[in-house]
C-alpha cells in the first residue's frame, strides 16, 4: 500500500491470519458442542441410541439442505418432537416452531430447554442500531421487571450492555460479587446469573441472552458449555427469523444500512465500545457495504465482525480512523478530509459522522489518475514549488502554473522563461551563479541545484528560489532536454536568517546572565562569606548557617547578621528580601547595611525596623522582604539567663526549645519591609533560661509545595525540640548542622539559620566579651567552667566579641 511501510503491511496481515485461525476453531469447537447436545435431546425424546440420533440429525441436515451443525442448533433451541422423528414431519416440525410469530413464544421455548440445566428465567435484547439493547421477549420476568428492562440505553451500566459493548460472557455462578454491588440487575440481586452474546456467523454481534438461576443455587460447573452452545444455536435461529421478520422487535438496522450504501458506495458502520466505566477502547464493525473499498485488497467478509483496531492496527495513530471516530462520537461534528489520507491507509475524500452510539465512514480509494493530478496539485502547493522541462532541440519551455505564482509573473500560459535568460531575470549579485548553473548543466550528465534570488514584478518583493535540474539524453546520449522544478524556499531562508540573528542575541543573553549571575554571587559571598564566624559571647554559643540555592539557580537575597552592640545587648537579625539575582543581593546589602548602622542609635528592635522600613520606602527603590530582629541581654529578666526584646516586619516566628520541647514564639505586628513608610511595629520580650535554644530562620528552610506553611512550621519546632534539646545536639553548631540536614524544603529557595545557645555556666557570671577579629577585650571577666564529663579536668573559657565601640 502507498504509504505504509512492509513491515505494517506484515503485522496486519498476521493479525488478520491469527483472528481467522482462531475464529475457525471457535466455530469447530461450538459445532462439535452443539452436535453433541442435539444427539442428547433426539436421543431423549426419540428413546434412541447416540447412533441412530446422529443419523436422524443427519438426514435432516440433508433433507433441508443446511449444515450439521446448523441443524444441531435448530433442534437445540426449538421445542422437541413429541413423537419418533422422521425427515419429513421433522422438518415440518421444526419449520412451524420457526416460525412462532412473537418473541416471547421463542423465549418460553428457550426457558423449557434450558430448565433441566437449572435456570428459571430467560431474556432475550436484540442490539439496534443506536447500541441500545431492546426487550425481544422474557420468561420468568415479573411485571415490572419486563417493564423496567425494555429498553436499555448504551450509557446505562449493566451486564447485557457490558457485554454488547464487547466484554466477555459475564458468568455470577454465586450471585452478586461484592465489587459489583451497585450495579443494576434483574429479579433479586443475590440470585445467580449468566450474559451471553448472541452472534451471527460471521461474529456481528446480534443480541444478549440473560439466563437466572433462582435464589440460593449456584451455576453448576458442567453446564457452562451446553449453555454457551445454547445461546451459539439460538443465534442462529434468531438471525434467521429476524431475516425472515416474524419478530415484532426486530430492529431497524438493515434499512439503515441499505440507505447507506445507496448513498455511498465505499461504507463502514463502527458502533461504539465501552469499558464498564463508560469510556470508549474501540468501534465494532456492524456493516460493510456490497461496494466496500478495503485499501488493504481485503474481502468484505474478512473485514465484518472486527473491531476497527482489528481491521486497521494503525487507526490510533495521529489522526487515523480511530481518532476520527472518537471525536465525532464526542463531540457530533461530522469530518471532511479531501486526502489524500494515507494514515493508517491511503484512501481519499474520507468522510466521517457520527451514528447513533458510533460512527459512519466512506471514502473513496486512492490511486486513479484524478486523483494522482489532485495530489500533485496539493504537493506543489504545499511544497510552494512548480515543474519545468525546456526542449533544447525546439526550444519549447512548458511550465507549471506554479511556476509563474512562484516569479510572480501570474499564469501566462505560452510564455515562460528559457533557462539561457533566467539571468536576466535575477538580482546583479546573483547572475553568475544562474549562467554557472546552466553551463554545467548542459555540459554535464548530473543533477544539479543552485538559489538565487529574484525581485518578483507584481509586488516588488524578493524572492529566494530553489532550482532543480537534470539533463534528459536521447538513445545516442546526446542532451536534447532539461527538466527540473523551481521552488520558494523565501519562508526557509527568512527563518535561517531570523534563527541567526535569534541565536546570536540568545548568546548574548545567555552570556550577560551569566555574568550578572557571577556578580551576585560574588557580591552576597562578599557580605555572607561562608567561612565568616558568627559573633562569639560569654553565656551563650551562636552558630549561623547559610545554604544557597541548587546549582544553577540564581542567587537570593537572604541574610543574617550577629552582632554585639555597644550596649552590650547581642543583635541577632535574620531577613529574607524578595526576588532572585542581581536586583535581590543589592537589596539585601542595602538592608544589612542600613539596620546596622541604625542599631548604633541606641534604639528598640520596633524602632529599628520602623526606621529601617522607612529607609527602604523612601531611600531605595524596589526593595520588598522580610525580616526579624532580636536583642538578647544576658543576665537580664526573670529566667536569670538573660531576655530577648524582639519584633519583626512579616517574617516567620523564632523557635525557642526548651526542656526538649520546641515551640514558636507568640507573633508581635508587623507588615513587610518597603509596603508603607507610616508602618509601625510591635515588639516582645521573651525570657530565656538556661540551657534554652533559640532559632532564627528564613522560610526556604522549610517550605513545602505539598504543604501550608504552618504544617510547615509545626513541623520544624518539633524537630528542633527533638535535635536542639537536652538529649540532641551538645552545641548551637551541631544543633544548626541537624537542623539544615534535616529540612524538608522542596522550593530550591535560599535558606539561613541563626542558632543561639544559652550556656549552663558554673557561676552565674558573664565571661569577658572578646574582639575574634583583633583580640580586644572588653568589659567582663573570666570564668572558670566545670568539665563536662565528671572528674575531668575543669574547662577555661574566655568569650568572644568585644562590646567596646568599633570592634564586631
Amino acid at each position: 500500500m502507498p504509504g505504509t511501510d512492509d513491515h505494517v503491511l506484515r503485522l496486519a496481515a498476521l493479525v488478520d491470519r491469527q483472528r481467522l485461525e482462531m475464529d475457525e476453531l471457535r466455530a469447530e469447537t461450538a459445532g462439535r458442542t452443539i452436535i453433541a447436545t442435539a444427539t442428547g435431546v433426539l436421543m431423549e425424546r426419540l428413546s434412541c441410541s447416540a447412533s441412530d440420533a446422529m443419523t436422524q440429525l443427519t438426514s435432516l441436515a440433508d433433507a433441508t439442505g443446511v449444515a450439521v451443525a446448523e441443524m444441531a442448533a435448530t433442534v437445540v433451541a426449538t421445542e422437541p418432537a413429541p413423537e419418533p422423528v422422521t425427515v419429513g414431519p421433522a422438518v415440518s416440525a421444526v419449520g412451524a416452531v420457526g416460525a412462532a410469530a412473537e418473541g416471547t413464544e421463542f423465549a418460553a421455548t428457550l426457558a423449557r430447554q434450558v430448565s433441566r440445566l437449572g435456570p428459571d428465567a430467560v431474556a432475550i435484547w436484540v442490539l439496534g442500531a443506536d447500541g441500545a439493547l431492546e426487550l425481544l421477549g422474557e420468561s420468568g420476568l415479573s411485571a415490572a421487571d419486563a417493564a423496567q428492562w425494555e429498553h436499555l440505553p448504551p450509557q446505562l451500566d449493566c451486564l447485557a450492555q457490558r457485554v454488547a459493548h464487547g466484554a466477555e460472557d459475564q458468568w455470577w455462578v454465586a450471585g452478586r460479587p461484592p465489587d459489583l454491588s451497585d450495579m443494576p440487575v434483574t429479579g433479586m440481586p443475590g440470585a445467580a446469573r449468566a450474559d451471553l452474546a448472541l452472534r451471527e456467523r460471521n461474529g456481528k454481534l446480534l443480541g444478549v441472552l440473560e439466563l437466572r438461576w433462582p435464589l440460593g443455587v449456584a451455576v453448576a460447573d458442567d453446564v457452562r458449555e451446553p449453555l454457551t452452545a445454547l445461546a451459539a444455536g439460538s443465534a442462529r435461529v434468531l438471525d434467521a427469523r429476524l431475516a425472515l421478520g416474524d419478530l415484532a422487535a426486530a430492529p431497524p438496522r438493515q434499512t439503515l444500512f441499505s440507505l447507506l450504501d445507496s448513498i455511498a458506495e465505499s461504507v463502514l458502520v463502527a458502533r461504539a465500545l465501552r469499558n464498564p466505566d463508560g469510556v470508549i477502547t474501540d468501534f465494532a464493525i456492524d456493516h460493510v457495504s456490497p461496494g466496500f473499498l478495503d485499501p488493504a485488497g481485503r474481502p468484505v467478509a474478512e473485514i465484518t465482525g472486527l473491531t476497527l483496531l482489528e481491521a486497521y492496527p494503525l487507526a490510533t495513530a495521529g489522526h487515523g480512523l480511530f481518532a476520527r471516530a472518537l471525536a465525532v462520537v464526542e463531540d457530533g461534528q461530522p469530518q471532511h478530509v479531501p486526502g489524500p489520507l494515507v494514515e493508517p491507509v491511503p484512501i481519499a475524500d474520507l468522510r466521517v459522522a457520527r451514528f447513533f452510539d458510533g460512527a459512519v465512514f466512506s471514502w473513496r480509494g486512492f490511486g486513479e489518475a484524478g486523483e494522482l493530478s489532485d495530489l500533485l496539485d496539493h504537493v506543489q502547493r504545499l511544497g510552494r514549488l512548480g515543474a519545468w522541462e525546456e526542449n533544447l532541440v525546439t526550444g519549447g519551455v512548458r511550465w507549471t502554473d506554479p511556476v509563474f505564482e512562484i516569479f510572480g509573473l501570474g499564469p501566462r500560459a505560452g510564455e515562460p522563461i528559457r533557462l539561457s535568460e533566467l539571468h536576466s531575470f535575477v538580482i546583479a549579485a546573483d547572475k553568475g551563479v544562474v549562467r554557472r548553473f546552466v553551463r554545467d548543466l548542459r555540459a554535464g550528465r548530473d543533477a544539479l541545484s543552485a538559489t538565487f534570488r529574484v525581485v518578483r514584478p507584481d509586488d516588488s518583493s524578493m524572492r529566494q528560489i530553489r532550482v532543480f535540474a537534470e539533463p534528459v539524453a536521447d538513445a545516442a546520449g546526446s542532451v536534447v532536454a532539461l527538466r527540473g522544478a523551481f521552488q520558494d524556499v523565501s519562508a526557509h531562508y527568512l527563518t535561517q536568517v531570523a534563527l541567526d540573528v535569534t541565536r546570536d542575541q540568545l548568546a548574548d543573553t545567555e552570556q550577560r546572565a551569566a555574568e550578572e549571575h557571577k556578580l551576585a554571587l560574588r557580591l552576597q559571598r562578599a557580605i555572607l562569606p561562608p567561612e565568616e564566624h558568627p559573633v562569639e559571647a560569654a553565656g551563650i554559643d551562636v552558630a549561623v548557617r547559610y545554604r544557597p540555592a541548587g546549582r544553577g539557580h540564581l542567587v537570593g537575597g537572604d541574610w543574617y547578621d550577629t552582632l554585639v552592640l555597644p550596649s552590650g545587648d547581642v543583635l541577632l537579625v535574620v531577613g529574607d528580601v524578595a526576588g532572585h539575582g542581581i536586583e535581590a543581593v543589592t537589596g539585601m546589602v542595602a538592608a544589612r547595611n542600613a539596620l546596622r548602622g541604625l542599631a548604633v542609635t541606641g534604639a528598640g528592635p520596633a524602632e529599628l525596623l520602623r526606621m529601617l522600613n522607612m529607609t527602604l520606602c523612601t531611600l531605595v527603590d524596589g526593595v520588598i522582604g522580610t525580616v526579624v530582629c532580636g536583642f538578647y541581654r544576658p543576665g537580664h529578666g526573670s529566667g536569670g539567663a538573660g531576655d530577648l526584646r524582639w519584633a519583626r516586619a512579616g517574617h516567620l516566628p523564632p523557635v525557642l526549645v526548651r526542656d526538649g520541647v520546641g515551640q514558636t514564639l507568640s507573633l508581635p505586628g508587623g507588615v513587610l519591609l518597603g509596603m508603607d513608610p507610616a508602618a509601625g511595629y510591635e515588639e516582645i520580650s521573651q525570657p530565656l533560661r538556661q540551657g534554652d535554644t533559640l532559632v532564627l530562620f528564613t522560610d526556604g528552610l522549610i517550605e513545602r509545595r505539598d504543604e501550608s506553611i504552618s504544617d510547615g512550621l509545626s513541623g520544624f519546632a518539633a524537630t528542633a525540640g527533638a535535635v536542639c534539646g537536652p538529649r540532641g545536639a551538645a552545641s548551637a553548631d551541631m544543633c544548626a548542622d541537624r537542623l539544615l540536614a534535616s529540612a524538608t524544603s522542596d522550593t530550591d529557595d535560599d535558606a539561613c539559620l541563626v542558632a543561639v545557645r544559652i550556656l549552663l555556666l558554673a557561676g552565674g557570671h558573664v565571661a569577658a566579651l572578646t574582639c575574634y577579629r583583633c583580640g580586644a577585650t572588653g568589659g567582663g571577666r573570666q570564668e572558670t567552667r566545670d568539665s563536662p564529663v565528671p572528674g575531668g579536668i575543669p574547662e577555661h573559657r574566655t568569650g568572644g566579641v568585644s562590646s567596646a565601640p568599633g570592634h564586631e
